[in-house]
């Protein structure tokens, strides 16, 4: 039974794991726009959407905050275009829009986008 352990494992150990959910971020936020399997969109939706909100608040110490996990080009960004753009909206950043499986090992494939 599975008890207080929140998000998905996606078959890694916790370090790899948090690289590739770091890297997807940094992706997912410059592009504002990727395709990947439907497990790791979900998990970064819940990731990207929190950063999304916290650089929404603005200050220094959203700014450190966002730095621990983003380059510093990503961190200008998501604090000077992103934030704005968002500024009245009270969630949901994100959208996924489901595409077929994989042909080569039939993943479900998604894409995933900031809404505009």
């Amino acid at each position: 039974m599975r008890k207080l352990n929140k998000g998905r494992k996606l078959s890694m150990r916790v370090g790899p794991r948090r690289a590739l959910l770091r890297v997807l971020v940094n992706n997912f936020l410059l592009r504002e726009k990727i395709k990947t399997t439907e497990a790791r969109a979900k998990e970064l939706r819940s990731i990207a959407e929190k950063m999304i909100t916290v650089a929404k608040r603005g200050s220094v110490l959203s700014r450190r905050i966002l730095a621990r996990d983003l380059t510093p080009k990503m961190t200008k960004k998501i604090i000077d275009d992103l934030a704005p753009r968002y500024k009245e909206r009270a969630g949901g950043y994100t959208r996924i829009i489901r595409l077929g499986p994989r042909n080569s090992d039939s993943a479900k494939m998604v894409i995933i986008e900031l809404v505009k």
